[in-house]
């Protein structure tokens, strides 16, 4: 059920999201805030280590579009 690359890119994506959640939160800024409730959420959702890779780069990119745009 666990491979080894599902737990590192697991490890990776649910850390970035640690960082960004307490970032947004102590900040008070929405975007980082929900981001990273996401990228630790997905971690749980999804059990291909490809596709967390892609999704969690695809929100990375949404929050940082949202970011540049004023949000």
């Amino acid at each position: 059920m666990f491979d080894t690359a599902y737990l590192l890119a697991s490890l990776v994506w649910g850390t970035l999201g640690v960082g960004f959640f307490i970032y947004g939160k102590r900040q008070g800024e929405p975007v980082p805030l929900a981001g990273g409730l996401l990228l630790i959420g997905i971690c749980w959702v999804v059990w291909n280590w490809w596709i967390l890779s892609l999704i969690s780069c695809g929100l990375l990119a949404t929050m940082w579009a949202l970011r540049r745009a004023g949000y």
